[in-house]
This record gives structure tokens, C-alpha cells and sequence, in this order.
């Protein structure tokens, strides 16, 4: 019933867009499509499937729900295990493969690495409010940004377009407590872009002892230093706080009941980073078609995690450079030819100290284990370089270009126990120190560009790699390095269209596409000589992901009489069939095969329907309707996660004058008051269960649920042009 009200409102909103509708182009709003040219221009150049979102389709919800805002992209999911943390990307059925964190999927911001050397992710630090613009590149992509399976997600925050002195206040009050405010002052001339932003965003949280409290401040400039040489500056120190309330169970899940997980609330559990990072990027034009762009970068997070079971502090600086040269040349007047050739190199140096709580002591829950039995104090060092080089060729006779690229990327890493001193800790009897070093591995992408009018066809092949980190390379209970780790390789074969139609009006993006993937890393558990088990890592076999992606947007503007001045109906789909192939894993002793078994986590469908109308004087309507279909949580497909719609809707009123930038507004998420979940535990990591939870022995705390009821937020913005 619910979709079906939700089907006819979006009739509605269609039936009244046409019957305003008039093929009077407005040519203004053509070029406002930063969207459509932005995803045709990154289409081109990376050979493979991409889609954008600009500041337009960011500020359709809240930018801080960031899983909100990335979630209407096909062939993306979003999950997060804290209220405005704790985010895990998934791009075409891969990242999910860890429990926490992200695995597998780069991340960059402005062309800079926010994924370690070691291959993870976290984004608890980034103020996605000053994130103006947002790529996502499907698929593995070695041959511009090194390792990788899933693909690559790029963050971007911009100067502003207004010359001169301009200071922009937001601010918005919402359900949960919710109070964000963002303060930016920006000077802008001819030679220089400068931006200085505070952000302060806190909630107490939909769920219990699930509050959120950061705080932002980030420096961001561009300077021309002449017209060969440009240098850009960023500096950010933030701080972020996310309760974390911990799982429960299926019952109370699909029973709208969330009172927490009291072993998490026993021990006060919470995710506290303060972060610092910075980069410099020199930019040199040699001449008009010989260039460098090279960045250094820096950032460190200072960590302290807590969760039911134990107790972690870390400090986590990397530090690395990234230098790309681009040579234009013309072989003949129609053939022309651009070349990229690039390295990345970083380095981690982490400080990680563990203590596992005693849990069975109420009176003092944070009690730990003694050192020599539950504690460790590691070290790592852990070094990732890439070098790539991209080449297109282009033959403009026949609107036809061949890409090649190939990418050779290498990663080693270094654990020294700080422990494993003789004499400094009683019964400490180990040392869990190792080196570790993967061989080389060359990653190809080739892929043959045909435009057709205003059509691009692409049909390309791309490999990438995954390596296992340093915690996954070392058995600790049995105090024996895990040798027989591979690296996980991906072969991907894409075919994409992306299109204009009826006078530019319709923009399009179609991808059929396999991804074969081997060496899969999956936890398994194994028999402890000394009784019970321990978890380890193994290559279990392989995972082959087929699937359709479908993206459509169409710009509809009214009569010049009409109070209509553009209206923009939208659709993301994505159909699946992701299976495992040869793939074995153990449970205790037992060796089980699931072969041709679907894929955990991921759905076989999601999909997405919007409708955005703005009127010529101001007043502005987005609405968003995102399904979700059910996915399996266990890899023999026993347990089934039953999918969920979200509608959200914002409406506001927004002005641009020569002084003064005006946006008043207010928006609400789940109107239809939908069960719906944020974060699954998946795979070998499902049927967890808490000692002290509010729970009974043996019923499984797997689900992080999300809101189940309608929450709304409203707000202001404004800029002041001086």
C-alpha cells in the first residue's frame, strides 16, 4: 500500500511537470547540467563507468548523510555503523568483505589519498558539508590510482565562483537533537582562491547512547603563481565523536525495538579520532601540452576505540606523494595521442595498543585481561607504491580512441610486538613480530571509445588487486604469520553507453558488466590445540559479479509564462546476479561448499525515483524514493534481510542576488516510516554475540538498524558578497 502511494504521488508530480512542459529550451539550464557533463568528461577520460554528483545533488538531502546522497547512485550502498560514522562503501557488490571499515575502495579528496598505505578507509574525520563534488569510478581502476578491486570513490571541495570578500553562514536544528552550523569566509582574485571554514555538527542520536559530536576546521587555498605554475594548500584539524550503541537482534529488528546493546553500554562504546591532515599540490605547464601536477601529503588520526569486547588507541600518520606527468602530441592532423604517466607512494607508521575487557566483572566493566594474555602493543610500518602510465589515442576520422594503460603495484609492511621485550612483561612468552612482502602486480586496462553524434560507447577490460593487510597476515592465537595469503585479483570486462537524446534534454548511462574475482579473503575460524577456536584469513575461492546499471535524467523546461522553471524526473537501477564460484570456507572442522550461492550483502535489485521542480521565483522541491532489495547476510543463503524503501522530500526557497545568497528550507527522511537497517554483519562474521548483552546465549546480535520513523531537519543558509 505504502508503494503504491508513493508510486501515485510521483505520477502526480510527472503528470504536472508535462502539463507545464514546453520544447522551448531554456539554454541556461542546459549548461547548468554540471552533473551530465561532469559524468560524460570523466566517462571519456577513464574508459570506464563513473558517475558524479555535484553540489545540486549533495544539497538534495543533508550533506553530513552522506550514505544518503551516494546511495542514489546505481551500483553504490552506504553502509554505517554509527550515526554519521563509521561508513562502509560498496561499489558493485565489493568493500563489504570486513567487518568495520572500508576494504578494497580508494578514496581521494581533491586527487589525495584518504585510504593508508595499508588499504583502509575511515571518513569519521571529513566534513562532507564543504564536499562540493563527488566521482565515483566503478570497478578496478589500477591503472590511475594503484591497488583496489571495488573502485574508486573522489571527494572534492572547490573555491567559490564569486570574486571578491564573501562570508557564508549555514545552520540547521533537526529530530535527535540535531544542530549543525558551518561558518565559511572566502577571498577570491584573479591570482587567488582562499577558503576558511568551521563546521560543528552534534546530535544526541536516533538510537540509544548513539550521540554524534565533530568539529571542523579546514583551510583551503589556490594560488596562480604565474601562467606556467600553480600551487594548492589544504589543512584540516578535526574532531569526531560517535556513540556506538552495538547490535541486536533479528526479533527485535523487524519489531521496530532498539534498546541498545547493554555490553556496548556497559562499557560506555564509543569511536573518538582527532585528525589532521594536509597536502601541497604543485601544478607546472612546461608548455601548453606538456604538464606535472604533484602533490605531498600528511595526515595522522589519533584513535581511541571501544567496543563490548575490548579497548584500542592508535596513532595512525601516513605520509606519501603522488606526481603525475601529461604529454599531448599529434602523430598526424586526425591522429592525436595524451599520455599519463604517474607513481603514488605512502607510507603508515601505526602505534596500536589492545586490551581485551575481562567481562565478567559489572562492577568495574573496563577491566582487562592480564597483558600476557590479553593484551597486545604493536607497531607497523607498511609501504604501497604504484606506477602507471594511461595512454589515449585518438583517430578524429573516426571518432574513435584506443586506450591502454597498465599499472605495476607493490605492498609490504613490518609488525614489531613492543611487548616481546624479554623481561618486561611476566608469562609474556611470544613474539608476534613479522615482515611481510607481496610480489608486484601488474594491473592492464585497455578499452575501444566510439562517439556516435552525441552517444559515447565503451567497451573496456581492467584488472585490479586487493592485498590483505598486516592484521590478517599474522595468526595471533597461534603465534604463526599466515604465509598462504594471496593478494585478490579482479578482471572486469564493461561495456557502457552514455548518451544525450532529444536535444540534450535526456542524458542517459547504460553498463553491462562481469567481474570475475579470485583469491577471495575470507574469515574463517579453526581448532585451537589449547581448546575452543581463533579466526584467520584464507583465500576461499572465487566471486563472479554480473550486472546491469542503469542511470536516466531528464530536463523538462516550461513555457517562459509558466512560474515553472525547470523540472528534472531521475532514475538509478541496478539488477545483479553476483554468485560465488568455486568457493570453500570452514566452520569449526567443516569444510563447506557454496558455490552458485548469492553474494552476502548485496541485493539484486535497488533502485532509484526523483523528481526535483523549481520554480523562477525560488521555491524549489526535491524528492527522493530509494528501494532496497533483500540480500542475504550468511553465505549459505539461509538468512534473508528483508529489503526497505526510503522516501525522502525537501522543500525550500532559495535566492541569488548581486550581494546576498538566500536558502531557507526543510526536508524529511522515511516519511513512510520504513524498518531499515545501516550496517549488516556479513559472511563469517554473522551470529555475533555479546558476553553481558541484553541478550540470551545464542540468539545472534547482527543488525545496526536505522531510524524506523519519519525524522526531519530545516535550515538556513546564507552568503553574504562584499
Amino acid at each position: 500500500m505504502k508503494k503504491i502511494f508513493i508510486l501515485s504521488y510521483f505520477m502526480l508530480m510527472a503528470g504536472f511537470s508535462f502539463a507545464q512542459y514546453s520544447k522551448e529550451l531554456d539554454e541556461v539550464i542546459v549548461k547548468e547540467k554540471r552533473k551530465t557533463a561532469k559524468e560524460r568528461g570523466e566517462f571519456k577520460r577513464h574508459a570506464q563507468s563513473v558517475e558524479a554528483l555535484t553540489e545540486e545533488e549533495l544539497n538534495r538531502n543533508n550533506p553530513a548523510f552522506i550514505e544518503q546522497s551516494l546511495g542514489t547512485m546505481a551500483g553504490v550502498q552506504v553502509d554505517k555503523r554509527t550515526q554519521l560514522g563509521g561508513q562502509r562503501l560498496v561499489i558493485r557488490g565489493y568493500g563489504n568483505d570486513q567487518k568495520f571499515n572500508n576494504w578494497g575502495i580508494k578514496v581521494y579528496y581533491n586527487g589525495v589519498p584518504i585510504t593508508t598505505a595499508e588499504g583502509v578507509t575511515i571518513l569519521d574525520d571529513i566534513d562532507f558539508s564543504n564536499v562540493n563534488n563527488v566521482e565515483v569510478i566503478k570497478g578496478p581502476a589500477a591503472t590511475m590510482y594503484g591497488g583496489g578491486v571495488g573502485g574508486v570513490a573522489r571527494f572534492y571541495m572547490k573555491s567559490s565562483e564569486d570574486k571578491g570578500v564573501s562570508l557564508t553562514e549555514k545552520f540547521s536544528l533537526g529530530s535527535y537533537g540535531l544542530f549543525q552550523s558551518n561558518t565559511r569566509l572566502d577571498v577570491v582574485n584573479d591570482s587567488s582562491a582562499i577558503a576558511l571554514t568551521y563546521g560543528h555538527l552534534q546530535s544526541d542520536g536516533y538510537r540509544p547512547r548513539g550521540s554524534s559530536l565533530k568539529n571542523f576546521l579546514t583551510f583551503f587555498g589556490e594560488f596562480k603563481l604565474n601562467k606556467k605554475q600553480s600551487v594548492t594548500a589544504f589543512m584540516s584539524h578535526n574532531y569526531s565523536l560517535e556513540g556506538v550503541t552495538g547490535q541486536i537482534s533479528y526479533a527485535d529488528y523487524y519489531a521496530g525495538i532498539d534498546n541498545g546493546n547493554t555490553a556496548y553500554a556497559k562499557k560506555n562504546a564509543r569511536n573518538e579520532i582527532q585528525a589532521t591532515r594536509f597536502f601541497l599540490t604543485h601544478q607546472y605547464a612546461f608548455s601548453s601540452k606538456f604538464n606535472n601536477n604533484t602533490t605531498a601529503f600528511y595526515s595522522n588520526q589519533d584513535f581511541t576505540r571501544v567496543a563490548a569486547g575490548a579497548t584500542e588507541n592508535s596513532l595512525n600518520p601516513n605520509f606519501g606523494i603522488r606526481s603525475v606527468f601529461n604529454v599531448k602530441s599529434n602523430f598526424t592532423n586526425k591522429i592525436l595521442n595524451e599520455i599519463s604517466i604517474g607513481t603514488e607512494l605512502q607510507q603508515s607508521r601505526s602505534l596500536i595498543s589492545n586490551y581485551r575487557f575481562l567481562g565478567t566483572d559489572d562492577a568495574n566493566p573496563l577491566k582487562v585481561q592480564e597483558l600476557s594474555k590479553g593484551g597486545s602493543y604493536f607497531k607497523y610500518i607498511t609501504n604501497q607504491f604504484a606506477v602507471f602510465f594511461h595512454n589515449r589515442t585518438t583517430f578524429d576520422a573516426l571518432n574513435l580512441s584506443l586506450i591502454i594503460g597498465l599499472s605495476a603495484n607493490q605492498i609490504n609492511y613490518t609488525r614489531l610486538d613492543l611487548l616481546a621485550t624479554p623481561g618486561l612483561i611476566t608469562g609474556y612468552n611470544k613474539d608476534l613480530s613479522f615482515d611481510k612482502s607481496f610480489a608486484t602486480s601488474f594491473n592492464p586496462h585497455i578499452a575501444l571509445q566510439k562517439s556516435i553524434k552525441q552517444q559515447i560507447i565503451n567497451l573496456s577490460y581492467s584488472e585490479g588487486y586487493n592485498a590483505p593487510t598486516a592484521s590478517t597476515s599474522f595468526i595471533g592465537t597461534i603465534n604463526k604469520v599466515n604465509d598462504n595469503l594471496l593478494p585478490e585479483k579482479a578482471k572486469m570486462i564493461d561495456l557502457g553507453i552514455q548518451g544525450l537524446l532529444f536535444d540534450n534534454t535526456l542524458d542517459y548511462q547504460v553498463s553491462l558488466f562481469n567481474i570475475n574475482i579470485n583469491n577471495k579473503l575470507t574469515q574463517l575460524s579453526g581448532g585451537n590445540p589449547a581448546g575452543g577456536t581463533y579466526a584467520y584469513f584464507a583465500n576461499t575461492g572465487n566471486q563472479t559479479n554480473m550486472g546491469m546499471e542503469l542511470s536516466v535524467r531528464y530536463l523538462m523546461v516550461p513555457k517562459e509564462k509558466s512560474l515553472i522553471k525547470k523540472i528534472e524526473p531521475f532514475m538509478n537501477y541496478a539488477n545483479y546476479n553476483f554468485k560465488y564460484s568455486d568457493f570453500k570456507t570452514k566452520f569449526g572442522n567443516d569444510i563447506v561448499d557454496y558455490t552458485n550461492k548469492q553474494v552476502v550483502g548485496v541485493p539484486q535489485t535497488k533502485y532509484t525515483f526523483g523528481i526535483d521542480i523549481v520554480t523562477k521565483m525560488g521555491l524549489y522541491l526535491n524528492n527522493t524514493y530509494n528501494v532496497m532489495g533483500d540480500v542475504y547476510t550468511d553465505f549459505a543463503n539461509t538468512n534473508n534481510v528483508k529489503g526497505f524503501s526510503l522516501l525522502n522530500s525537501k522543500i525550500g526557497y532559495q535566492i541569488t542576488g548581486k550581494k546576498v545568497d538566500f536558502d531557507v528550507y526543510f526536508a524529511g527522511n522515511n516519511l513512510t516510516n520504513q524498518i531499515n537497517y545501516t550496517f549488516l554483519f556479513l559472511g563469517n562474521n554473522i551470529n555475533d554475540s555479546d558476553a553481558g548483552s541484553n541478550y540470551p546465549t545464542g540468539v545472534a546480535t547482527d543488525v545496526n538498524p536505522g531510524p524506523n520513523k519519519a525524522y526531519y531537519f530545516g535550515g538556513m543558509n546564507v552568503k553574504f558578497k562584499f
